[in-house]
């Protein structure tokens, strides 16, 4: 019998590159699991259900918490969104490493079921660069992008519950950083390193 494997939870604020960050760290490591979320929002035009996420209606996502069935749930920008509690723990059991891609609320109801879990935040290299990557989309109007900003800010506030920090500057180191700690190496990334602290506060400034 296999041994279980391990869950790493993935945060960040909206913009700072996690989606992409995930993708690449699943498509180099196919023995990796990525936990696709339940939402209430509508599909965007490049997603797929049951690929980038289960869409289901208001009903249905409060059914599926009734019954237990979510690991952690949140609702972020009117839309609710959990993650499956039967498909992380069957992925575990299997001896899988398993990717949440989550935000910081989620995290902390993971942290209290699955204490043994790892998390890691994901920051940009700085508050314009994430204004920019947020422009850059262009799916938004400037309210909502203004939005956005200002709850990526509250959602910054949070890094320091987090075990590891990634500053997202650029995607193949940042991604080369998320392999070293699902390896068992990522002290440059602890949250306790002297270094890391200090860039930290600097974007947060």
């Amino acid at each position: 019998m296999s041994a279980p494997g391990k869950l790493f939870v993935i945060a960040a604020p909206s913009g700072a590159g996690k989606t992409t960050l995930v993708k690449a760290l699943v498509q180099r490591n196919p023995r990796l699991r990525f936990s696709i979320s339940y939402t209430t929002r509508q599909p965007r035009e490049t997603e797929e259900h049951g690929r980038d996420y289960f869409f289901v209606d208001r009903d249905q996502f409060l059914d599926l918490k009734e019954q237990g069935e979510l690991l952690e749930s949140a609702v972020v920008f009117d839309n609710h969104y959990g993650t499956s509690r039967s498909q992380v723990d069957a992925h575990l059991a299997s001896g899988d490493n398993v990717i949440l891609e989550i935000d910081w609320q989620g995290a902390q109801q993971v942290r209290q079921s699955m204490p043994e879990c790892v998390t890691i935040f994901v920051l940009p290299p700085s508050v314009p660069e994430l204004e920019k990557r947020l422009r850059g989309r262009q799916t938004d109007s400037d309210p909502v992008i203004a939005r956005r900003l200002a709850d990526a800010l509250g959602d910054m506030s949070h890094w320091d519950e987090f075990d590891y920090i990634i500053i997202n500057e650029s995607k193949d180191e940042a991604v080369n950083e998320l392999e070293a700690i699902l390896a068992g190496e990522g002290e440059p990334n602890d949250i306790r390193a002297p270094n890391l602290r200090a860039r930290v506060k600097k974007i947060l400034v």
